[in-house]
């Protein structure tokens, strides 16, 4: 079926992603959202910004700056919430962030603080109605919220307001934050935080603007990064560092977890949140693994080192010696580097990426699957042929695009190739901001890594083991969540 030209497939169809899609009635439009990872990468999940200054300023222009730098976290909405006199505005739209270069950047409305979100709809679909930052008018004041992660008892959450009443504007899980805000009965913003926070679980940093103040909130468990930092007398705050990097702030801090900062014309204070019972620390994984920008630093680690040790790992692990080793572009990149040097071997860019091939919608059959992974990586012939090929990639979900990648190096002449993982093999859902597939759809949920090696007509397959992953992560290995890999989740799950 059609509407307006676009095509449209029912919601149960096999071949639609529900976590991509957004409702037309009984049917769904294909995203535009979709890239070359729709097949083989887990998605991301959002990233967030805000500022405070004294004195009004362009809040616009730093905001766009450090959005930008966090586009890499979601592709699909983006989005600012500014104070405004007494009120709160805001400027949302599909699309990346340098779609609103012209308007952020020229604008001359000046503010004293300002959030901003970049959006993956892990939670909620997609759509310009779940585009954050949220903002709303209530018995509490004006309030807007940018928030990453996912409440993972966010059902009955909802389930709970809706009993009372409550009427929800989005499909989002944040919007839950704000009703239960404005249910408090507390009158002190310190105490209204707390008792709204209390009884939530899962992930959420979050940003909120209230009365002129920028508050940054972290769960007690720390699933998701917030840093905060200061330039001159302006704070800015940011799911990773590299945002702070790129607007120059110093003096880069990490919002503890189950901490909630608040900056306003006072200075800067914290509290704890309560959360009734000790809460164990649960950064996620995957943040170094393969979400996080290489030049950031996440939970106390180089996302870069951390990256290159995992491929070093992998390479004390293999017995195989390659004649050269080629990374899966761009997120093997520096793992492969780390392999190639351990093992002492060539390291080649000989599978090229085509950057200009825009956005893939999604395709149903495998020849047209195939057709847009040849569209998008190109090997070099010349430096494959007749060699013993190692390719080195993050992650394997589907298996889908591998398969079409070993593929090329056969195409290209390769003597052998072999496919090695800098993460162990994903075998569960994440519920804490990660848009993992069902388990059925996991390929090592269903094969083992040699029956792999056939599907996808590979010489090899090999992982990096849970073992040598909180190796690598080292003494505080103990402090992350690996529940995608082993299926010990961190909180209760319905």
């Amino acid at each position: 079926m059609s509407l307006f030209g676009v095509q449209l497939f029912k919601k149960n169809d096999r071949r639609v992603d529900h976590h991509t899609l957004y409702m037309i009635d009984n049917y769904v439009q294909p995203s535009e959202i979709l890239t070359e990872d729709f097949l083989e990468k887990p998605g991301h999940f959002c990233g967030i910004s805000g500022i405070w200054s004294p004195k009004p300023i362009n809040v616009h222009k730093f905001t766009f700056y450090m959005l930008f730098a966090l586009q890499h976290r979601g592709q699909e909405a983006c989005g600012i919430a500014w104070q405004n006199d007494t009120r709160i505005k805001t400027d949302k739209a599909l699309g990346m962030v340098s779609q609103r270069m012209d308007s952020w950047l020229t604008t001359q409305e000046l503010s004293t603080c300002a959030i901003g979100h970049v959006r993956y709809a892990t939670h909620g679909g997609s759509g310009i109605i779940n585009a954050q930052p949220l903002a709303i008018y209530c018995n509490k004041g004006h309030i807007a919220l940018a928030h990453n992660g996912n409440l993972s008892n966010a059902n009955e959450l909802r389930a709970e307001l809706f009993s009372q009443g409550n009427i929800f504007q989005t499909t989002t899980d944040s919007e839950i934050i704000l009703h239960r805000i404005s249910h408090s009965a507390k009158t002190n913003k310190i105490d209204i935080l707390k008792e709204a926070l209390a009884g939530i679980e899962g992930a959420f940093s979050l940003c909120m603007l209230w009365d002129n103040e920028l508050i940054l909130v972290r769960d007690p468990q720390g699933f998701r990064p917030l840093y905060y930092a200061q330039k001159d007398d302006i704070w800015y705050a940011a799911s990773e560092t590299c945002a702070l990097y790129s607007i120059g702030a110093e003096n880069i801090h990490e919002v503890n977890p189950g901490t909630v900062i608040i900056i306003n014309n006072d200075g800067i204070q914290s509290f704890l949140l309560d959360t009734g019972k000790p809460a164990s620390l649960s950064h996620c994984i995957f943040e170094l693994i393969y979400f996080a920008r290489p030049d950031s630093e996440l939970f106390g680690k180089s996302i870069y080192a951390f990256r290159k040790a995992l491929g070093e790992q992998l390479a004390y692990r293999d017995t195989l010696t390659p004649d050269i080793v080629i990374p899966v572009p761009d997120s093997g990149t520096i793992a492969a580097i780390g392999y190639a040097q351990a093992k002492q071997c060539r390291f080649e860019l000989a599978l090229t990426r085509n950057h200009y091939t825009g956005r893939s919608f999604i395709l149903p059959t495998k020849n047209e699957r195939e057709f847009a992974v040849r569209m998008k990586l190109h090997p070099i012939n010349a430096i494959i042929k007749d060699k013993i090929v190692v390719l080195i990639d993050d992650s394997l979900v589907r298996g889908t695009t591998s398969g079409i990648i070993v593929k090329l190096m056969r195409e290209a002449g390769a003597k052998e190739v072999h496919l090695r993982l800098s993460s162990p093999e994903l075998k569960w859902p994440c519920f804490y901001g990660i848009d993992i597939p069902t388990r059925e759809e996991l390929i090592s949920h269903r094969l083992s890594p040699e029956a792999i090696a056939r599907t996808i007509e590979a010489d090899s397959v090999q992982f990096m083991s849970l073992d040598d992953l909180l190796l690598c992560a080292g003494k505080e290995s103990c402090n992350y969540c690996t529940a995608c890999f082993s299926g010990k989740y961190p909180t209760v799950i319905s």
